[in-house]
């Protein structure tokens, strides 16, 4: 028994009534539902290592120098490579980043900052929220449409296009989230220095939230790298390296891996299972990558 000060009173307690036991339907119950909660996370995590043991397993060979600067090979032939898918891959993602980060990062000023509370702020967060759900495949329709079909030409810029959709809508609201979290005595501090609504933006918001915005934008560029639908409806696929011109079929990886899948030789099937791996590791770099930088900005 101990004595103990509750509002300014004393109380005897039974200190080991206190103690969690296994009897008590509480702990128990808690118990339970902690292991529970274990092994469902063990279990969810089952699918990942196993896709990424069978990419390791069946694409780990494959992967030596001459896949990444060698020409993808021809139907029946021995050897070959990605290089130009993963030029193709990249040409692509840097043309959707090109065009989406700057608008995304600006909504998000807009959404945080300038138009907060309005109606227009309202409609433009919820168009977000609902892109975040948009079938990848409606994105590459919109790019086939808007671009291909008034080019006549499928291009690395129609797959940057639907890739741009895709990244938009992640940036807004990241960025716009980022924004929120600079603590409000800084914006006060800047307003109190005699700073106008864009210097304190400029100078004080974005740099305070730059690690928080730099996540999503890669956050978003994994999403993209990844797609195959939009692709399939934009750029196709070439057997080339790159053209001068961006107005060109150009070879991306996931569609390499789409096309290489269903071949019925077994080398392109090698190809495919390495260039698999080359692309999860790249989306899981990324993943990785961005989860770090804002772990390091909390505890920052």
């Amino acid at each position: 028994m101990s004595d103990v000060a509750v509002a300014g009173k004393h109380t005897d307690v039974d200190l080991p009534k206190l103690e969690k036991s296994l009897r008590s339907p509480r702990t128990l119950f808690s118990f339970c539902m902690s292991g529970l909660i274990a092994v469902l996370t063990a279990v969810a995590m089952v699918p990942l290592f196993s896709v990424l043991f069978m990419l390791l397993w069946r694409g780990g060979p494959r992967l030596t120098p001459a896949l990444f600067v060698s020409l993808p090979p021809a139907a029946g032939m021995v050897g070959g490579g990605i290089g130009n898918a993963l030029l193709g891959t990249l040409l692509v993602v840097v043309i959707a980043a090109i065009l989406s980060v700057p608008v995304g990062i600006m909504g998000g000023i807009f959404l945080a900052e300038i138009g907060a509370d309005s109606r227009t702020a309202a409609a433009v967060r919820f168009s977000a929220k609902i892109l975040t759900g948009l079938p990848s495949i409606l994105a590459g329709v919109f790019a086939f449409t808007t671009v291909v079909l008034l080019t006549h030409r499928f291009s690395p810029l129609a797959g940057g296009v639907a890739l741009g959709l895709l990244m938009l809508p992640i940036i807004i609201l990241t960025s716009e989230e980022a924004l929120r979290a600079v603590p409000a005595r800084m914006r006060e501090a800047a307003i109190g220095m005699g700073a106008t609504q864009t210097q304190t933006i400029v100078h004080v918001l974005l740099p305070a939230s730059r690690s928080g915005i730099f996540t999503g934008v890669l956050l978003a560029i994994s999403r993209a790298a990844g797609e195959t639908a939009p692709l399939l409806f934009t750029m196709t696929f070439s057997d080339y390296w790159l053209s001068y011109r961006l107005m060109e079929p150009t070879a991306s990886l996931a569609v390499l891996i789409y096309n290489f899948s269903k071949s019925p030789f077994e080398n392109q099937k090698e190809i495919a299972w390495a260039a698999s791996l080359v692309l999860v590791l790249a989306v899981l770099g990324l993943n990785l990558s961005g989860r770090a930088i804002s772990r390091w900005s909390v505890s920052k």
